[in-house]
């Protein structure tokens, strides 16, 4: 993986934190990262070029009007005031690459100074085995301080370990092969004898999660397909909280509202709307 960085522009090793998605369904952890790099008003400092991520091209995202701006799959993105980068992602990894993509971005992280990773992404609802809406969507998420997946301030947050994360079953222990660069049969794990409890280990924040020598936390919600805008402002809301970002979006900030990015006005149709926000 290769930084290019913009004319002028360059990555500050003061910005310890990286916050990306994980694509995943509904694609809630990419609208969560457009909401975050919106309103912290962060600015493009170059692209990532990867060889694992498939080609695209789009208009700019975050611009007041369409300026005819190029959008690449793969943008950095850094917010000095708040000493974060985000990385965008706006095109799927290449089937079957997902462990040497997150290598790729784990050295990527690494080699700019970065300590601690934070990864949103989400899960797919009808999978949800415990389902309790008493206290409205709920945020879980897995963490590598400690070999269980827990982590102290998460849990004093508010939020749950995902409960299907178990390191002991054979396809986390699979994955965990792979990330080590440990040479293993290819028929080790074949996929048309996936379970159900493969699924967890099978997305793409379980590569990341598993990237060694840096801190990586996952943030997930449940969700089902379609106008998924309220749960990426939730994920957006706790990636604030766990990243120290301060009070932004509904609670104070830039006049106590979250920044909608201009490419959310036809995201599922007409511009939604926002005044609740």
């Amino acid at each position: 993986m290769e930084f290019v960085s913009e004319e002028g522009k360059r990555l500050r090793e003061e910005s310890s934190t990286l916050i990306l998605p994980a694509l995943s369904i509904g694609n809630v952890g990419q609208l969560a990262v457009d909401l975050l790099v919106s309103t912290t008003r962060a600015e493009r400092i170059g692209y990532l070029d990867d060889p694992y991520i498939l080609p695209c091209v789009g208009n700019d995202a975050y611009g007041l009007t369409p300026t005819g701006e190029l959008t690449l799959p793969l943008e950095a993105y850094q917010s000095t005031a708040k000493s974060l980068i985000f990385v965008q992602q706006r095109s799927p990894v290449i089937k079957g690459r997902m462990v040497d993509f997150a290598k790729n971005i784990a050295d990527f992280a690494a080699a700019s100074g970065k300590k601690h990773v934070v990864v949103l992404s989400s899960l797919d609802f009808g999978r949800w085995q415990n389902i309790d809406m008493s206290s409205g969507l709920q945020i879980y998420y897995l963490s590598s301080t400690n070999a269980d997946g827990t982590d102290d301030y998460c849990e004093k947050l508010g939020w749950k370990r995902l409960q299907e994360y178990d390191p002991a079953q054979r396809s986390w222990k699979y994955l965990s092969t792979l990330a080590e660069g440990k040479a293993v049969e290819d028929n080790i794990f074949p996929e048309d004898e996936l379970e159900d409890e493969d699924y967890y280990p099978s997305l793409p924040f379980a590569a990341l999660f598993l990237a060694k020598g840096l801190k990586v936390t996952c943030l997930l919600c449940y969700c089902s397909e379609g106008d998924n805008i309220s749960d990426a402002f939730h994920l957006a809301e706790a990636a604030s909280k766990l990243s120290s970002l301060g009070p932004i979006g509904g609670h104070g900030g830039d006049g106590g509202r979250w920044l909608i990015p201009i490419s959310w006005q036809s995201l599922y149709g007409p511009p939604p709307d926002m005044s609740m926000f």
